[in-house]
């Protein structure tokens, strides 16, 4: 995917989950943060960060925040609408014989439903930007809606379903991503339980700019 009207400005302060302060050619702006996570080793005072100029005059804020620069890593991609659009134009790519997102099943809605010949398959997306001594981790804050996705996949798995959670990997030198067990140990506990019952666990490597995201193998 790919970001229009990009600029580069100096992060100061998160107000809330979804507002912040930064620093554009020497003038102070309020800015739309595209990620309600922590992103504490992120979004920290001083840090080189990429925005997208909104073309819509009735929004409230002007710029959406979607990248960060963090020192011995290098660019983060925090745009968490980015890992669903990325894996949509990556499914894209592939021969499948139809592809629906935000497809209903039971209580949950997963982010993409799959089918091929007499394959029927559903993919839940996940999108990570923690990273610790070169390894992803996921959730960095707390997901209760991510643990019930991994139990109902894997209830889907016992209805006949081929299921994957697909965890997008949203910066470089990464390959691989483990459950965030110290921040989420329910999430640790369904993650394994999933794989345990037939869920497969796919991790993408992504290409990122400072106005691209893509999908590298």
């Amino acid at each position: 995917m790919k970001y229009k009207n990009i600029l580069k400005g100096k992060f100061k302060i998160r107000l809330n989950r979804f507002i912040a302060i930064v620093n554009i050619d020497g003038n102070d702006e309020t800015v739309h943060v595209k990620n309600t996570g922590r992103c504490r080793e992120l979004l920290i005072p001083g840090s080189r960060v990429y925005l997208s100029q909104s073309d819509n005059p009735a929004r409230k804020t002007k710029y959406d925040l979607v990248a960060v620069y963090k020192k011995g890593l290098g660019l983060v991609n925090i745009d968490s609408q980015a890992p669903n659009q990325v894996v949509k134009e990556w499914l894209l790519l592939q021969d499948w014989d139809r592809i629906i997102p935000e497809y209903k099943f039971e209580n949950s809605r997963f982010d993409f439903y799959l089918e091929k010949g007499s394959r029927r398959v559903f993919i839940e997306v996940k999108g990570c930007t923690l990273e610790i001594d070169g390894t992803g981790y996921f959730p960095d804050a707390p997901t209760e809606r991510g643990t019930r996705h991994l139990r109902e996949l894997a209830r889907a798995v016992s209805e006949g379903f081929e299921c994957y959670v697909v965890f997008v990997i949203q910066m470089p030198k990464v390959a691989k991503v483990r459950p965030n067990a110290a921040t989420d140990p329910a999430f640790a506990k369904a993650l394994e339980d999933a794989k345990a019952a037939g869920v497969n666990v796919l991790c993408l490597q992504c290409d990122v700019k400072k106005d691209e995201l893509k999908i590298r193998q």
